[in-house]
Order: C-alpha cells, then sequence, then structure tokens
C-alpha cells in the first residue's frame, strides 16, 4: 500500500468542495459518509471513490473491494471530508440518485403484494427532519418519497446520516412544486391524505382509506401544510392529540401516519 492521501491532495480537496451546496448541484455528487452509508451507495451503484483510511479499510474490507476506486487516506484527510463527531473512516463520492417524479410513482403503482404507499413532504427545512422521513418512509415499507417545494437539499450530509442509508433504499423524487406532486400521485390513482392537525378524518377512523393507495402529504416543520394545498388532497387526517402539546413535530407525525399504513396493510 503506498502511503495514505493527505488532506492537501487534490483529489481529496476536490471531494472536500462537495461540503457546500452549489458544488454538489453543479457535479451531480455528494459524500456519503460511514459504513451503512457507503454499503448502500455500493448496492445502489452510484460510488464513484472510496475514500479509507488504512484502520477503516481493514474494518471494512468487503466495502473497500467492492468499491470501483480506493483511495488511502490519513486520518486528518478522512476527518476534513466527514461531517460526523466521530468518523467511521469510510466515505465515499456518489452520484446524484434521485429520480423523476413520474418513475417514483410509478414504483408504487406497480401491482404488488402490497398497495401503494409514497410518503411527499413540503417545504421541509430541517435536515434531521429529512433524513429521518426517509429512513422511517423505508423502515415502514413506504415504496417512494418525494421531496417538494422548497425542501432542504437531500443530498446534504447532516440529511444523508440521519437516513441512515435509507437514502439507497428506495426511489427518491426531488419536484418543485407540491402542487404537482400531489396532482401526479392523484393521476397515479393513489388516493392523498394530508396530515392536518385540524383534518376531518381521525387517524383512527382511517382504516378503510389506509388499505388501499395512498400518498401520506406532509408539510413544513414551523407552519405544516398550506390550507389551500390541504385542501386539494383527497381527505384530511388528522392525529388525535390526548394531552397538552399543541402539536407533533414533522418526523414523529410522519412516523404515526405511516405506522398505521403499515399496520392497517
Amino acid at each position: 500500500m503506498s502511503a495514505p492521501l493527505t488532506a492537501g491532495n487534490t483529489r481529496v480537496k476536490e471531494a472536500r468542495r462537495l461540503s457546500r451546496r452549489s458544488v454538489r448541484t453543479e457535479q451531480r455528487l455528494f459524500l456519503a459518509d460511514g459504513p451503512k452509508a457507503v454499503q448502500g451507495a455500493l448496492e445502489r451503484e452510484v460510488v464513484v471513490e472510496v475514500f479509507a483510511t488504512p484502520t477503516a479499510g481493514e474494518r471494512y474490507p468487503a466495502l473497500v473491494a467492492a468499491a470501483p476506486r480506493t483511495s488511502y487516506v490519513d486520518d486528518r484527510a478522512l476527518t476534513s471530508l466527514s461531517d460526523s463527531v466521530n468518523p467511521a473512516g469510510i466515505v465515499a463520492v456518489c452520484s446524484f440518485l434521485d429520480v423523476p417524479l413520474a418513475d417514483a410513482l410509478a414504483v408504487a403503482t406497480i401491482p404488488s403484494t402490497s398497495p401503494g404507499l409514497v410518503a411527499i413532504a413540503a417545504d421541509v427545512r430541517d435536515p434531521g427532519n429529512a433524513g429521518t422521513l426517509i429512513r422511517t418512509s423505508d423502515a415502514l415499507g413506504a415504496h417512494a418519497v418525494v421531496l417538494a417545494g422548497h425542501s432542504v437539499d437531500v443530498y446534504n450530509p447532516k440529511t444523508v446520516r440521519a437516513s441512515v442509508g435509507s437514502l439507497f433504499h428506495l426511489p427518491l423524487a426531488l419536484e418543485p412544486d407540491p402542487l404537482r406532486a400531489l396532482r401526479a400521485a392523484q393521476g397515479a390513482g393513489l388516493v392523498v391524505l394530508a396530515a392536518d392537525g385540524k383534518g376531518e378524518l381521525a387517524l383512527g377512523d382511517a382504516a378503510e382509506v389506509l388499505a388501499g393507495p395512498t400518498a401520506w402529504l406532509f408539510g413544513n416543520e414551523a407552519w405544516g401544510l398550506p390550507a389551500e394545498l390541504a385542501a386539494l388532497a383527497d381527505h384530511r387526517v388528522r392525529i388525535p392529540i390526548r394531552g397538552r402539546a399543541e402539536s407533533l413535530n414533522l418526523a414523529t407525525a410522519a412516523a404515526i401516519c405511516l405506522h398505521e399504513s403499515s399496520r392497517t396493510r
């Protein structure tokens, strides 16, 4: 093995530039940090190059062997590429993996043993919430996720890390217009359910609706769904709150709604 690359190496510096959204968008590349993310990226076949410390190379030999290209780096170089407080020693440069909206919805409408289930989030601003939504959707059997409107960059390192590899497990679409996402879901045969604290249908009474092909529509962390958008959904569904809490945050509400869909099915 040749000497590990340092933080001043040209390739390391080029990869480090991917911490900026403008560079990610221009090059359509992003960083996946940690073994779970790297494994998911390898399975999705979007890895361009893996950077690893010699120690991590010994710890994760299968990941290193599966990479199309592996560069060993010293600890300082790896730390410069990682957004983690305690880097695991392995980071992958990956190609963007989002798909057109129609393709994501098509996956959810292919006949299978389970009716289609899609999570659509409009104007999600917090990278942790976006990553958790993707992870939750993956865990609870959703077929696709759509980030609509002015949502956080899904390739933000914090979002990628919060998804814990789930970013690579299911189709993801990015749609600038939430209304178009809603209409496209309805056009694909999905019943759109707006998660709305003032909805006319209680979640516990929605079993009949949840049993069929559905798309959950979630709003912004601070102000929820715009009234005009929620009104265009097929149903507005509320989560009953028994205690004194004013509301639920996005990730929690999504987990409850998607779990109820999964349980009903």
